[in-house]
């Protein structure tokens, strides 16, 4: 067998082989949580935007009870996963040279994590309320829970896994 160079291994997630200061690693960690806001956030205010303009189509006359309470659980969940997505803004304007990086990091990815909760459930109902009105109840129900198993398993299992893996 040929001789492969040595490939130096990942360090654990307990050891920090940068060797950066701890203010460092903060200003590092605030900014890559700042690129998945942006995104985020965009994507959250796009999803409100298009519920909120549902109401004003005709078509929406036509919905009916069951249609109705969805499309309002919706408006609920999509308005307070964009309040979510946007708390880190003044979670840091707050505590803005208060010496709090930390804490504002931390809290931060608590608020990401429930931003792509909120998103995944407003998706799976838009789904729902979409197949629904296209299909029947039983696809939009079949379609809502298909969407929360594809979350489930791109958003929470493979990375998992990843990470168990690296």
């Amino acid at each position: 067998m040929p001789h492969h160079p040595a490939v130096p291994e990942e360090p654990d997630a307990s050891s920090d082989s940068r060797a950066e200061p701890t203010y460092e690693r903060l200003d590092r960690n605030w900014a890559e949580l700042l690129q998945e806001l942006r995104v985020i956030q965009t994507g959250t205010q796009i999803l409100t935007g298009f519920l909120l303009a549902a109401v004003f189509q005709s078509r929406f006359e036509d919905l009916d009870a069951f249609q109705r309470d969805v499309y309002l659980v919706l408006v609920v969940s999509s308005i307070l996963t964009t309040l979510v997505g946007l708390a880190p803004v003044s979670l840091h304007r707050v505590l803005f040279r208060h010496r709090a990086k930390e804490r504002i990091v931390r809290f931060t990815d608590y608020f990401v994590q429930a931003t792509l909760a909120g998103v995944a459930l407003t998706v799976a109902g838009i789904g729902l309320l979409i197949f629904d009105l296209v299909l029947g109840r039983a696809w939009g129900i079949a379609f809502a829970v298909f969407i929360l198993l594809v979350v489930l398993t791109i958003w929470v299992a493979m990375p998992r896994r990843i990470r168990r893996n690296v």
